[in-house]
């Protein structure tokens, strides 16, 4: 059932804009409904049919021999005004893959070497925070090496690159500023033992 009868773009940004949907609730009545998007004009926001293909990218990285560590960021977020531990992630460019957009947002991320190990379905894209994006990330899964650096980092990036074991993980949860999907990926880190990335094989 179709309940976006329009749609108006508020803003003209490069990478988030926000659009006012024209929309209808289960009684008929309408209402406007503010949607942030990456899509760059209407025709591509997904409420209207847009391209279901992942917006961003969410890097799952494993790290050391005993595979027994997760490579985390800890990120200054303006919309916190303070920092927040998460995945490394960036965004895929039109037309490409998602593991290639995977490694390389790693790199230039946290210094470190991403290889992607095949995950299946569960690397297909998934919804952000539906309540006010139609953002959808796929999940690259991988085991990295190297050293950790921030010579290729962006200029508005402030990011420190943490490799935490699983009880370092335990604190971060406890203590810390933490993005939601990174915490619930944490709280499986922390609940298994051996390879992390195990699990995937199922799929």
């Amino acid at each position: 059932m179709n309940r976006i009868h329009g749609v108006k773009r508020l803003t003209g940004n490069r990478f988030l804009n926000l659009y006012e949907l024209d929309a209808s609730c289960r009684s008929g009545k309408h209402l406007p409904y503010y949607v942030a998007s990456r899509a760059a004009d209407t025709q591509h926001l997904k409420a209207l049919g847009g391209n279901r293909s992942a917006d961003g990218v969410i890097l799952y990285g494993v790290y050391g021999p005993q595979r027994d560590k997760l490579v985390l960021i800890r990120q200054y977020r303006y919309a916190l005004g303070d920092y927040v531990y998460e995945f490394p992630a960036g965004l895929v460019e039109p037309g490409e893959d998602p593991q290639k957009a995977g490694t390389r947002e790693f790199y230039e991320e946290t210094g470190l070497n991403f290889v992607p190990v095949s995950g299946g379905d569960c690397q297909r894209p998934f919804f952000t925070t539906i309540g006010m994006t139609d953002e959808s990330c796929a999940m690259c899964f991988g085991y990295c090496d190297g050293t950790p650096s921030n010579a290729n980092q962006e200029e508005a990036e402030d990011i420190q690159v943490i490799l935490a074991d699983r009880a370092e993980c335990r604190r971060i949860l406890k203590e810390e500023n933490v993005a939601l999907m990174c915490a619930y990926m944490m709280m499986h880190f922390i609940a298994g033992d051996g390879d992390p990335l195990a699990f995937l094989k199922e799929f």
